[in-house]
């Protein structure tokens, strides 16, 4: 099955820059991000801290001056935006991210024309926004639960198999966790996830993977099958899933 196209939308001056590496990874489970753009007055101050997110997460900046002082104008930049790539007809899917409730009847336009929609805001966002989407995710009780299980980031350069990973490359031991939490979140009862759906959304994530990077000359599938994770074949398709731990010990 083809994956989806989306549109994500970020309204700068509503959203804090603390929840992208979220609505990345949120944005990434539905499918494709064909389009990445963020709106708000760049001139300004207040959007300081999104200007590295935008670098880091190949956000395109969508200028909106503000003629009024205190007035957030990025609404009326983005609505237009949104009505163009949906005559445009390129992508199946938008991702709004706002808790802002004047977006309530942009969504109700782009649904009129069977798109799917995916709202992101705080749980300060109007019901009338959210109960407008087909799925509402709540940013900052997402943060919360990632935060009690985060492990700290390394900051050293980290050696796998006598070679050594630069340091803006994901550890080894990273890499293990994020692909056992993308396999949590999909797998059956028994534990298996499918392999292309699994690989799909690492790489969205990470589109820099590249088994190489650790030394290992094979296909991505078998670097896996060699870091703790086991397969399962029905007919063409491959399941994937961590081994369990009385096959590790």
């Amino acid at each position: 099955m083809a994956e989806k196209n989306f549109a994500l939308l970020i309204d700068a001056e509503n959203i804090s820059s603390e929840y992208m590496s979220i609505i990345r990874d949120e944005a990434n489970k539905h499918g494709n991000l064909t389009y990445r753009r963020i709106y708000g007055d760049w001139a300004s101050s207040n959007l300081g801290k999104w200007r590295n997110k935008c670098i880091e997460y190949n956000l395109e900046q969508i200028q909106q001056v503000s003629y009024v002082s205190g007035k957030s104008t990025s609404d009326f930049t983005l609505i237009i935006d949104a009505m163009d790539i949906l005559y445009a007809d390129r992508v199946e899917g938008f991702v709004l991210v706002s808790s802002d409730s004047d977006f309530t009847r942009l969504v109700s336009r782009l649904r009129q024309n069977n798109k799917f929609i995916i709202g992101m805001g705080e749980s300060k966002t109007p019901l009338s926004l959210v109960n407008s989407v087909d799925l509402f995710i709540y940013l900052d009780k997402i943060k919360t639960i990632r935060d009690k299980n985060t492990k700290p980031k390394r900051k050293t350069k980290t050696t796998t198999n006598g070679q050594e990973v630069d340091e803006g490359i994901i550890a080894l031991d990273d890499l293990v966790d994020v692909v056992t939490n993308i396999i949590n979140e999909s797998c059956d009862e028994n534990g298996w996830a499918y392999w292309s759906n699994t690989n799909n959304t690492l790489v969205r994530k990470y589109p820099g993977f590249d088994p190489r990077n650790y030394g290992f000359k094979g296909k991505a599938l078998q670097f896996f099958l060699s870091n703790g994770f086991e397969k399962r074949n029905e007919g063409l398709d491959v399941f994937i899933r961590p081994k369990p731990q009385t096959e590790l010990s």
